[in-house]
């Protein structure tokens, strides 16, 4: 066993999982994993510059791990920087902080990389599973952009990655370019700024199809699965699951119906801030961005033609672990 620290500080919230793994018999025994919203990508997309308060918040996320790590001996740790920090010109701040406290530099990593790492994490414990054996499609809805990974067991031989694409389409980016009005969240959205987001997943998808075979990677009935991570799928996830209070075990390997996300989408985008805080399973750092996650992971079902998204509460934190392994 080699017990590792893996970070991964997103456009939207830094995470970290301590875990003991064994690379020879693939086993990864989980220590501690948490979560901090952060909004490290807080405005990025209309400056190109992290703000200061948004670094300052990342930073005392980094404190807190940094002990975590420490109490439980972490022998390697690798932080993984993504979507937001790929965009900012004061990236080197960023990373000079992170040394400091820390003591690893962040890896500044592409959208490919991300994808790998999401895939890994997502399927390695699904393998050998009869019911979900693959092919998959991976789709990992972030704060600034999502991943797409198709890959898996084919039938002729192939387990890996077969192609992978990140788009600029993430909750937090599209909620401050499309709902953000004089700097306040229009609340419910309009029917035209929800067009906007739709058109602009849209295009995105578009691109993403160009790499990855979206409309042909969901066939149930030939194996096919479509796996959903990250913060709005598993919210979504809980809110169709009716749970009082946010379970990680209870939605981990859910199985929620296109009919139910289309439901919850409408329902989120249809009421207010202080509706969609009174949903037990809603951190409060997701309130205001969810409805944008929630309509990404809409019209990618939509696209792809799935029935259904399997949900994993294992992603890129797991591939990053096993990386470091």
């Amino acid at each position: 066993m080699t017990r590792v620290a893996a970070v991964d500080c997103g456009t939207n919230s830094i995470r970290l999982l301590v875990a003991d793994a064994d690379p020879a018999t693939g086993e990864l025994i989980e220590l501690d994993r948490r979560m901090k919203i952060v909004r490290l990508g807080q405005g990025v997309d209309r400056t190109g510059r992290l703000a200061p308060e948004a670094l300052e918040r990342t930073f005392a996320a980094c404190r807190e791990y940094a002990e975590v790590v420490r109490e439980l001996g972490a022998e390697r740790v690798r932080f993984v920087a993504t979507s937001a920090s790929r965009d900012a010109e004061n990236r080197a701040e960023f990373v000079r902080g992170v040394v400091e406290i820390l003591g690893a530099e962040p890896e500044v990593i592409t959208g490919d990389q991300e994808a790998e790492f999401s895939f890994a994490g997502a399927t390695k414990e699904l393998t050998g599973h009869d019911h979900m054996a693959g092919p998959y499609l991976v789709v990992d809805i972030g704060g600034g952009s999502t991943e797409f990974v198709e890959g898996g067991e084919d039938g002729e031989g192939g387990d890996g990655v077969r192609a992978a694409r990140s788009v600029d389409i993430g909750c937090v980016r599209l909620t401050e370019r499309h709902l953000v009005v004089d700097g306040r969240i229009t609340d419910p959205p309009t029917e035209d700024q929800i067009a906007a987001i739709r058109a602009d997943v849209e295009r995105a998808l578009d691109l993403a199809e160009r790499t990855v075979p979206l409309s042909r990677a969901c066939r149930p009935a030939d194996g096919h699965a479509l796996v959903g991570l990250a913060g709005s799928v598993t919210t979504v996830a809980g809110i169709a699951l009716g749970l009082k209070e946010y379970d990680s075990s209870a939605i981990h390997h859910s199985r929620i119906t296109l009919g139910q996300v289309r439901e919850i989408t409408g329902k989120l985008l249809g009421v207010g801030h202080a509706e969609r805080a009174e949903i037990p399973v809603m951190h409060p750092g997701r309130v205001d961005v969810i409805g944008a996650g929630a309509l990404i992971l809409l019209s990618i079902m939509e696209r792809t033609g799935a029935e259904e998204v399997v949900v994993s509460e294992h992603d890129i934190l797991d591939g990053i672990a096993w990386s470091i392994a």
